[in-house]
């Protein structure tokens, strides 16, 4: 049996590159792909929609890693085996229902010609945001890249203090919590050059009006300016054969087509082997479902064209989101749900807001409702239970999650197939201390944001560190981005007073605040915590409201961090920002 110091499962472009690295520092190296090609999301696709035609399906561009400490640590390896990037002076440019388009290229004269075509003083306003933007770039990528709370983001305050002072650190810190709206509307005259640069913001998973927007959007701005969009020439392929031929030239191996099914240990140890595979969209065992070819949640954000008519199955998070969302585009949606209420782990305040936004879109709930069969023929049939039927172009099936555990090998090491991987405080599965499972495959917290807080308790596990996962199950922060959105963390208050704590729930309204008026007078939402009266902790809280995602930060600290009351009551929130929903929500309490 070959024995390597190091094996990866799946062949993606971290993958490789995590791979590359090792094997240029001596580690022998075998990468493991289930697929009959490397590469992952940046392979090149041939004879994809017509013979003779290559497609980057996943990947055209390679800003990111261009731009990485690990590309610049490979470059010449990946060089001499062939990797060449060309790039073009205009990466970017937007077109207008008008007719008209608008472009951003790569040299800031080119720019300020193309920003004053649009609007005269745009131009110089172009010049002026980057020339501001560069003599503090190194500041700005800094607190990109730093952990803010730690010794080099200690060392990077210091640093813009020295720099700028108190009162350019101030301004600093007050335009990169701008959004975009306000920034783009500040600096530029034209609606086309704002239209250039604002869904450039969206890449980040922000949104016009969210706070550091502005900030975001500019700095993506400035980044296309000096780096263009950097496309491997052949395609993606080709960074795929120089990243795997470091590894075959140091003594690796890449082997296509090998599925993970057995997990071996020699002398009864096999340090730090990771289960991370995810999950998948559950699927219900109804008659004619396979065969009806339904969307599941990747057919659903990723569809090019909006079904004049969807059924949607399953009234969780992906349900309401995509309803709403797909509603908005223009589709006639219609929601099946068998429970009485919508997202019903959340506080019931907030499926009946989240319902009643989904029946103002145009939605029709359909509640205490199930399918009994499904069948299509060019339309999609549903048959439900107790009588009646719905037609609709496609059919989303939203009802849930499964783990792709089922050929993995769990079997072999005496675990069950297709079931989720139980773990301990440490992600180790019980009675195998080599065994780490993380993400959604342990089902504590299937969230992505859960699965890379684990992914790094797992790492320091392995490294002999000694962890403790405190934020986990219902401690886990969670946003349903709907239309109010929901955000909560810790137990709803049915769940609290399920599991026999002494609790009391406060409410308020979100928006009844100086800082509410700031997203719409009288928006509706309502906040509410869940307080252990023996403990005087909050152990759960929800809020609901637009954009109140922000706002969910300061909630996952007092639940995690077991903020006592009259300690929570000092923490004065600031005059006037929606953060003083806090302070209403104290004094109802009685503080």
């Amino acid at each position: 049996m070959t024995t390597f110091d190091a094996v990866l499962v799946g062949s993606g472009i971290n993958t490789l590159t995590a791979g590359a690295m090792l094997a240029r520092d001596g580690w022998s190296v075998c990468i493991l792909e289930r697929s009959d090609r490397l590469g992952g999301a940046i392979r090149t696709e041939q004879d994809y929609t017509m013979p003779g035609f290559t497609h980057e399906v996943m990947s055209s561009w390679h800003p990111l890693f261009q731009g990485s400490a690990a590309y610049a640590e490979l470059a010449d390896d990946l060089h001499a085996r062939g990797l060449e990037y060309v790039n073009t002076e205009l990466p970017t440019g937007t077109a207008f229902p008008d007719g008209s388009a608008m472009f951003l290229g790569t040299s800031l004269e080119a720019n300020v010609v193309e920003f004053d075509r649009a609007a005269e003083g745009d131009g110089a306003a172009w010049q002026r945001q980057f020339e501001e933007f560069m003599a503090h770039a190194d500041l700005s990528f800094g607190v990109l890249g730093t952990e803010l709370w730690s010794v080099a983001g200690l060392g990077l305050g210091r640093r813009m203090f020295r720099r700028l002072g108190r009162r350019g650190l101030l301004e600093f810190a007050g335009h990169a919590l701008g959004t975009c709206r306000d920034w783009t509307q500040a600096t530029f005259r034209s609606e086309r050059a704002r239209g250039l640069l604002a869904p450039w913001v969206l890449h980040t998973g922000l949104g016009p009006d969210s706070a550091v927007s502005g900030f975001m959007t500019q700095v993506i701005a400035c980044a296309v300016q000096l780096g263009g969009m950097p496309v491997p020439v052949g395609g993606g392929v080709t960074l795929v054969e120089a990243l795997s031929g470091i590894v075959r030239d140091a003594g690796g191996e890449l082997r296509t087509n090998t599925g993970v099914r057995r997990i071996t240990v020699s002398s009864g140890r096999a340090t730090g082997v990771v289960v991370a595979t995810g999950s998948a969209a559950a699927t219900p065992p109804l008659p004619g479902l396979a065969e009806a070819r339904p969307w599941t949640n990747i057919e659903a954000t990723t569809a090019k064209q909006a079904p004049g008519r969807l059924a949607v199955l399953g009234g969780g998070v992906v349900g309401v989101e995509m309803s709403q969302a797909w509603a908005a585009f223009g589709s006639q949606v219609t929601l099946v749900h068998r429970s009485e209420r919508l997202i019903e782990r959340e506080e019931p305040f907030a499926s009946e807001q989240v319902a009643d936004s989904l029946r103002e879109y145009g939605v029709d709930v359909r509640l205490r409702t199930s399918v009994a069969s499904v069948s299509r023929n060019g339309s999609v049939r549903l048959e439900l239970e107790g009588g009646g039927s719905l037609e609709a172009d496609e059919l989303l099936v939203a009802i849930g999650r499964a783990p792709r555990t089922s050929d993995v090998g769990l079997d072999t090491v005496g675990l069950e197939p297709g079931k989720h991987v139980t773990v301990d405080e440490s992600l180790r599965v019980p009675g195998k201390d080599w065994l780490y499972a993380v993400g959604d495959v342990n089902g504590r917290a299937l969230l992505t944001h859960m699965g890379k807080y684990q992914a790094r308790l797992a790492a320091d596990a392995i490294m002999g560190k000694s962890v403790e996962l405190r934020s986990d199950g219902g401690a886990s922060p969670r946003v349903i981005f709907t239309d109010p959105q929901v955000g909560a963390v810790g137990l709803t208050l049915a769940a609290a007073e399920e599991a026999g704590l002494p609790v009391r729930s406060v409410d308020v309204d979100t928006g009844g605040n100086a800082g509410g008026s700031f997203v719409g007078k009288g928006a509706p939402g309502t906040a509410r915590i869940v307080v252990d009266e023996d403990r005087r902790i909050v152990v759960g809280a929800t809020i609901t409201g637009p954009e109140v995602a922000e706002a969910l930060h300061a909630a996952t600290i007092a639940v995690v961090g077991e903020v006592p009351l009259d300690d929570l009551w000092h923490a004065v929130p600031a005059f006037p920002t929606r953060s003083e929903l806090w302070l209403r929500l104290l004094e109802s309490y009685g503080l």
